[in-house]
């Protein structure tokens, strides 16, 4: 007879097992704080990434330093946008606020 966790795991994929083990570890936010830099540089896309210098998520709000005041007061007018766009890359609502310094 097969022990029950051996059965387990042999019809666990490999991706529900790494979803268990980032949520045994608590490495989501951790994850999640990557995964928010890399969304803003595909948002974004290369002409604006050359600008940004630092890309900082902390709870549900997005820092982001930009090297130029005339690209952070065009951004500033479209942020709603901005955070829409960044969810649906992530795939998540993980930004509510975004933050351009």
């Amino acid at each position: 007879m097969i022990p029950l966790a051996k059965r387990k795991a042999e019809n666990t994929s490999i991706g529900d097992a790494l979803k268990d083990f980032i949520q045994t570890n608590k490495l989501e936010k951790g994850l999640d704080k990557v995964g928010v830099k890399e969304a803003w540089h595909s948002v974004m896309g290369t002409a604006i990434s050359k600008y940004t210098t630092n890309v900082l998520l902390e709870r549900d709000t997005l820092f982001v330093q930009l090297s130029s005041s005339v690209l952070r007061e065009e951004l500033s007018y479209g942020k709603e946008k901005i955070v829409k766009l960044l969810n649906e890359e992530l795939g998540k609502d993980l930004v509510s606020k975004l933050v351009l310094r």
